[in-house]
């Protein structure tokens, strides 16, 4: 996949923009005709994703709905009132009725197609959050022991934001900073591929002097790494062949983003080595998880991988879910695997080419 005439992506001012024009009433509705209309040529669609997550306390409510200022001022303002003296800030605050409000989300993704092929679209990771009265502003229970207990509120249970009282919201905010908030995919993969060359590639010197020492009943014997590994130069990313399998399978007749989300991160590592992948996000769930215990035949797995499909209603649903590792057990794709091998079951040509080649050098994200 080519990196050559990227096309022009919306930017992250542009979508902000967008997203704060939305109208809490309507921003569900509106999310994907705003984003289509502010970026002509793009056709967006919305899909959400339940994986709640909160940020942290900013804002202080008095208990008649007062709003007394951002909560890290206020603590600290607060506690110069006393001295900074944690028990006497305990004693005044624990019965007062403050509660302090934060942002609790969930996962959104916003796609448009930019082409036929399987990885031709732009993907947005969003924030959809609300604002909620969390909790009181101290433990009523147990004093603060440092002054850094007071922003991490760790005796808060962080109750669906359902249940919790809603003060404002929803907003969509556009998440992913470490390089995955705005991504067209072909391009990220063509960056994906080339990182992982030019990583290997440095450690050619290194590699080429490396050497493997196996001890037998012969003796001792010495074999270069890159003899032992000969393909170490030619390796794909998973992220690349997780697209590519999907391409050549009979999943390729349906659009890869009406199924699957994509966790992108692209940043500076340890030792200022790239980082760059991704984390596939199914959009939909089984019911169950398929696990391959050692009484359960090749054939009752066909059974259960064809139940699967039905229910996700995408041919080779399995496979995809067996990649991310947790639906799906991996030996359930090496047990089919031997048994395509034997020739006691059948897959689609493209499948069968796919599973097999997965067996031979397997990945899971």
């Amino acid at each position: 996949m080519s990196e050559q005439n990227p096309i022009r992506l919306p930017d992250p001012a542009s979508v902000e923009t967008v997203l704060a024009a939305l109208q809490p009433q309507s921003a569900d509705a509106e999310l994907a005709p705003a984003l289509s209309k502010a970026f002509p040529g793009f056709a967006f669609t919305v899909a959400r994703i339940d994986d709640p997550y909160w940020r942290n306390p900013h804002a202080v409510v008095a208990a008649d709905g007062t709003r007394l200022g951002g909560h890290r001022a206020w603590v600290e303002r607060a506690l110069a009132e006393v001295g900074g003296d944690l028990t006497a800030f305990w004693n005044r605050h624990r019965q007062d009725g403050e509660k302090f409000t934060e942002w609790r989300g969930t996962s959104v993704f916003a796609f448009a197609p930019t082409g036929p092929g399987v990885a031709d679209f732009v993907q947005l990771s969003l924030g959809r959050e609300i604002e909620v009265l969390a909790g009181a502003v101290v433990d009523p229970d147990y004093r603060p022991t440092s002054a850094d207990h007071l922003f991490e509120p760790t005796w808060v249970t962080r109750e669906s934001a359902v249940a919790a009282r809603q003060l404002a919201g929803p907003v969509y905010r556009l998440r992913g900073r470490t390089g995955g908030g705005i991504v067209h995919m072909r391009s990220f993969l063509a960056r994906r591929a080339r990182i992982e060359r030019e990583q290997r590639e440095a450690q050619r010197p290194e590699l080429e002097a490396r050497i493997i020492r196996e001890v037998g009943p012969d003796g001792a014997r010495d074999t270069p790494f890159l003899v032992a590994n000969p393909d170490w130069f030619d390796f794909e990313p998973r992220e690349n062949r997780f697209f590519s399998d999907w391409e050549r399978s009979s999943a390729c007749g349906h659009r890869i983003f009406d199924h699957w989300a994509f966790d992108i991160h692209d940043l500076e590592g340890r030792e200022q080595k790239r980082e760059i992948g991704f984390v596939p996000r199914p959009l939909k769930l089984p019911a169950e998880r398929l696990l391959a215990g050692e009484s359960v035949s090749v054939h009752r797995l066909m059974e259960r991988i064809e139940a699967i499909d039905a229910e996700m209603g995408l041919p080779f649903a399995w496979f995809f879910l067996m990649t991310h590792g947790h639906w799906v057990d991996p030996d359930v794709g090496h047990t089919i695997a031997d048994g395509l091998r034997a020739k006691r079951v059948r897959l689609a040509d493209g499948d069968a080419a796919v599973l097999l080649a997965w067996a031979d050098k397997p990945y899971l994200f």
